[in-house]
């Protein structure tokens, strides 16, 4: 079969965490061997505000046990719904956590927030920061980056082969399209990072962030092609037009609930997967600012 992608096909492994319907992967050039970790989650549980890192424990034995060699920490976005576990897997490997630069804009709003002093909003928490058009290196294979703004500024689309890590910008065909509501974002800067994404070859596979299965599915899914998405996606399917889309996204969005863990998700994520500074005794506080959201 003729292929429309230059590079070769990578391989990826879906990874669900049902705690916050996120999907984490691990994604390798078949040829070398060299991996990148997309979106890892650092379990946290709300009702005694513990940490694990088994999820991220399970994607390092992966690694380990298929002789992979990492090579990137790649995140779409900073995320509102769970920890990452950038920088503890960046402590336990060495590779570069990677976001899109503008994160510098999320940091800023949210650093405020929390003041947390600690965090600069420039970036630095982060090892590389990356604009469309980049392209990083993966064996025989290359990381290409696409600004896709909307659910924030800084969300990014990496796209390796056939493959499209589209992060919360779209969802499974059956669930539709990412909340606009928090600083930055935009529906009508969605719909277009969105129409972006659907004018790639029809064969792309494109892997979404999380899962939410409706009513009419059971198990969680993460793959659909663009061909799928364009033809069935219930929010943006081929003819949905950007008022229609914008109306739509915003009426939604004025419905929906703040997700559970925004709060210590953001002071986390800002600051690329690390916890806060410890205090004079030793602790380690998540703020909860009142009656700020």
């Amino acid at each position: 079969m003729t292929h429309a992608f230059k590079h070769p096909v990578p391989v990826v492994q879906g990874f669900f965490d049902p705690a916050t319907s996120t999907v984490s992967y691990i994604v390798h050039d078949s040829a070398t061997g060299q991996a990148a970790i997309v979106d890892p989650v650092l379990d946290f549980t709300p009702r005694n505000a513990r940490t694990s890192t088994v999820s991220a424990d399970r994607l390092l034995a992966t690694i380990r046990d298929q002789g992979l060699d990492l090579r990137y920490l790649l995140e779409t976005h900073a995320h509102a719904d769970h920890l990452s576990a950038g920088h503890y897997l960046r402590e336990k490997t060495g590779a570069p956590v990677v976001i899109g630069a503008n994160i510098t804009l999320v940091q800023a709003a949210f650093a405020d927030l929390f003041e947390a002093e600690d965090v600069a909003r420039d970036g630095s928490a982060f090892d590389r920061l990356v604009r469309d058009g980049d392209v990083l290196a993966l064996g025989e294979s290359e990381i290409r980056v696409m600004h896709t703004p909307g659910h924030t500024p800084a969300c990014v689309t990496y796209l390796i082969g056939d493959a499209a890590f589209v992060g919360d910008t779209l969802f499974m065909p059956d669930y539709g399209t990412a909340r606009t509501d928090f600083p930055g974002g935009d529906a009508a800067t969605l719909y277009r990072s969105i129409r972006n994404i659907l004018e790639l070859p029809s064969e792309t596979r494109v892997f979404t962030g999380h899962d939410y299965p409706p009513a009419s599915r059971s198990e969680p899914a993460w793959e659909a092609s663009v061909a799928e998405q364009r033809r069935g996606n219930v929010h943006i399917h081929d003819g949905v037009e950007e008022a229609g889309f914008v109306a739509m996204r915003q009426a939604r969005d004025a419905t929906l609930e703040a997700p559970l863990l925004i709060l210590p998700s953001l002071q986390v994520n800002i600051r690329a997967g690390a916890l806060p500074p410890a205090s004079p005794g030793g602790h380690t506080y998540l703020r909860l600012p009142i009656n700020a959201l």
